[in-house]
């Protein structure tokens, strides 16, 4: 036995075949190690931006705690007003509403009238008019708005508040919000339904539209609402100083907005939506477009603004303690609330209801709501709420055909903005025949609007280990990125000891897709370079996996609030990856280039533009430009690609002209629906970059070698 031991220790070792894990953020595998600091990098982007807009927040939270006084009280109030009319403005001229009755039902207690009226010119809105039995003379009316519900105020939650408003004595005035009802935007007249979805994906759509020309969805949720306004105080029946406000979830938004920009409204009820932002970061995150304000928090905007600037006007904050907008901020913001009115001289105008309940109406909150009304709009009588018979889809159907696209041929938040973003597009386009004097200012209007911050000395990256290959290693590292982040790492360096050029290889795909022996960064460390693939924030190891229910457009919109945009962040590290590269032994420091394919070209783009030191560029099957995404109605792309506000001052074909004489390649560009852009499409896009440049600039429609492209950069 103890023979047969000896020799199985003199036996030798076997070999055993290494199987790399070249994960940096590695949450502890059986092959590498346990990182407690880094244990979640799916979130990374997330607890950033987050971080970001706090810290917006605070400043604002510093402000508040010094108001002491009424006038302090009332210079707030003026401060946010101005602030609200720029997020949401300019607001549109006021047309001619002409609203004509579609319809008239007539029902068991009331009648309802079917309305359409024209928001802006042939923009339309559709909505009913509840009018009680036998009203006469000028009484309270209610703007009922509506949450996010495909049958807007069809739905029968939204019917028993309004017909239990109708019985009560008060006219109603219920609209379709866009993108729900009559009122789909993006709708398909041969499947009839929406081409990208729900009601909240047809907001964030068009949002993202808005967005991109410095504009907010939410003004055109507030104005619908000023507009029904105005029609109500048209009608006999309607009081002007007796209107109120009130809504669920998408319509607390509403009435929370048009509460606080409206001074009719001398009533207000939002219930369902009011938190704090900051709660709501913590939570569930950013939700969809009309309910984030352009740059809110960086211009000190958060929820209990929308009523603190009604002081002392009589505002009622309905909430739910299960609600997913956070109830701790809920009650936070009635706190600050209440001091408002205090300070102002009358408390008993603020009040807060809960009840124990989900996202939703409950008995004890509506009777809460009724109450109210009927105190502050001066319509006394029992606020006991009553079960009623609903009408029915068909009967609230307000024009011919079941949507205003097709009925009446409506202009669409999409066509709006489009119109509104051509002047726009032609100041760049005669900014350009001046390029000597607008590149420049391009390029500084790009770091602004991207929110880009120039990087600074960093704490030290961190090595991870590496793994041996024939002729090279692949070295991990976790480098410091902005804020508390990670820049996960791959570094290919060759064997023998020399300083060699480098190359920031990034992939919207992750860093790993060409790490592989064999592929195609092996392929350019045997030709003599270190290869440096990062995973920018928000992909690869950190890209952020959406939860059900979560959009992937809540970074885009969540960076937007602080005046910054994940690729302006990744443009960012982008540039630290730069930085570490030329402190290494091994890498010559003034001949680094970068190659970047898919969603982070953009980012790679903006990098090159900014940091010089980026000698050459490869953009493969990046987005081609920004505006294509606002004047086509559909698009497809990655939103932590884009920059919001951008086209108010350059858009990526700027960026391109502005790298020369420094050398780019575009490889097979994209078009807004990630497709191959023809050859029309890339002349109508770069014609003036590619005069601009010249032979500094090289795009190529056809399937071409990467090495060859990078031959072609590094030419002297």
């Amino acid at each position: 036995m103890i023979n047969t031991f000896l020799m199985l220790l003199l036996l030798p070792a076997v070999q055993t075949q290494v199987v790399e894990n070249l994960t940096v953020l590695d949450k502890g595998s059986s092959s590498g190690p346990h990182w407690i600091d880094w244990n979640d990098p799916g979130l990374m982007l997330v607890h950033h931006l987050n971080d970001l807009t706090r810290a917006c927040l605070h400043s604002r939270e510093v402000e508040i705690s010094k108001l002491e006084s009424a006038e302090a009280w009332k210079n707030r109030q003026a401060k946010v007003r101005r602030t609200l009319d720029q997020i949401l403005g300019p607001w549109p001229d006021r047309t001619p509403l002409n609203a004509r009755v579609t319809g008239v039902l007539q029902k068991d207690g009331y009648r309802v009238e079917k309305i359409v009226f024209e928001s802006m010119d042939n923009f339309h809105v559709t909505g009913a008019l509840f009018i009680p039995e036998g009203h006469s003379g000028r009484g309270p009316a209610i703007l009922n708005v509506i949450g996010h519900s495909t049958q807007a105020f069809r739905r029968d939650i939204y019917q028993n508040v309004i017909l239990n408003l109708v019985h009560k004595g008060f006219v109603v005035f219920t609209i379709d919000p866009l993108g729900q009802g009559e009122r789909l935007q993006y709708f398909d007249p041969e499947k009839r339904k929406s081409i990208v979805g729900s009601s909240t994906k047809e907001h964030s759509h068009a949002g993202v539209q808005c967005f991109l020309t410095g504009r907010s969805l939410a003004r055109y949720f507030t104005w619908d609402c000023m507009r029904a306004i105005d029609y109500l105080v048209s009608r006999p029946e309607v009081d002007p100083n007796r209107i109120g406000a009130t809504g669920l979830s998408g319509g607390g938004t509403q009435s929370s907005y048009v509460g606080a920009v409206d001074p009719r409204v001398a009533a207000v009820a939002p219930t369902g939506f009011i938190t704090s932002i900051s709660r709501l970061l913590g939570s569930i995150g950013p939700q969809d477009a009309e309910q984030v304000f352009y740059h809110g928090p960086l211009l000190g905007i958060d929820h209990a603004d929308l009523l603190e600037v009604r002081a002392p006007k009589p505002t009622l904050q309905v909430t739910t303690t299960r609600d997913f907008f956070s109830i701790q901020g809920a009650r936070e913001t009635a706190a600050e609330v209440r001091q408002a009115f205090k300070i102002l001289g009358h408390p008993e105008h603020f009040d807060q209801v809960e009840d124990d309940f989900e996202h939703g109406f409950t008995k004890k909150n509506n009777e809460a709501t009724y109450a109210f009304f009927q105190k502050f709009l001066n319509l006394p009588g029992s606020a006991q709420e009553t079960t009623y018979p609903y009408l029915t889809e068909q009967e609230l159907t307000i024009t011919r055909t079941g949507q205003v696209s097709t009925s009446l041929q409506s202009e669409t938040v999409f066509s709006i903005n489009r119109v509104e973003a051509r002047p726009l597009l032609k100041k760049l386009q005669d900014n350009r025949q001046k390029l000597t004097q607008h590149l420049p200012q391009a390029v500084l209007e790009a770091e602004r609007l991207s929110g880009f911050r120039k990087p600074e000395s960093a704490t030290a990256p961190v090595f991870q280990g590496q793994y041996q290959r024939e002729g090279y290693c692949v070295e991990k590292w976790g480098l410091p990125g902005e804020g508390k982040t990670v820049i996960p790492t791959l570094v290919f360096t060759p064997d023998e000891p020399a300083a060699r050029p480098a190359i920031i290889y990034a992939y919207g795909d992750g860093k790993t897709t060409d790490a592989e022996v064999g592929g195609t960064i092996e392929a350019l460390v045997r030709s003599g370079y270190v290869v440096a693939a990062p995973d920018l924030l928000g992909y690869g190891e950190t890209k952020y996996k959406f939860k059900q229910g979560h959009s992937p457009v809540q970074p885009f919109f969540n960076a937007l609030m602080s005046g910054r945009s994940v690729a302006g962040i990744n443009a960012g590290d982008a540039v630290r990856v730069l930085k570490f590269l030329q402190q290494r032994d091994d890498v010559k420091p003034d001949e680094i280039g970068a190659v970047a394919f898919g969603d982070v070209g953009p980012a790679m783009l903006h990098a090159t533009a900014f940091e010089q030191q980026i000698q050459w560029l490869v953009l493969a099957e990046s987005l081609l430009d920004y505006q294509s995404i606002v004047m086509h109605p559909h698009y497809d792309v990655n939103a932590n690609s884009l920059v919001a506000g951008a086209l108010l001052g350059y858009d990526l074909p700027d960026l391109l002209a502005s790298i020369a004489p420094r050398r780019v390649a575009v490889l097979q560009p994209k078009t807004h629906l990630r497709t191959a852009a023809t050859r029309d499409e890339i002349t109508s896009s770069l014609d003036f970059a590619e005069q601009h440049a010249r032979d500094r600039l090289r795009v190529e429609t056809q399937e071409i070698e990467l090495k060859q492209l990078i031959e072609w950069c590094t030419q002297q």
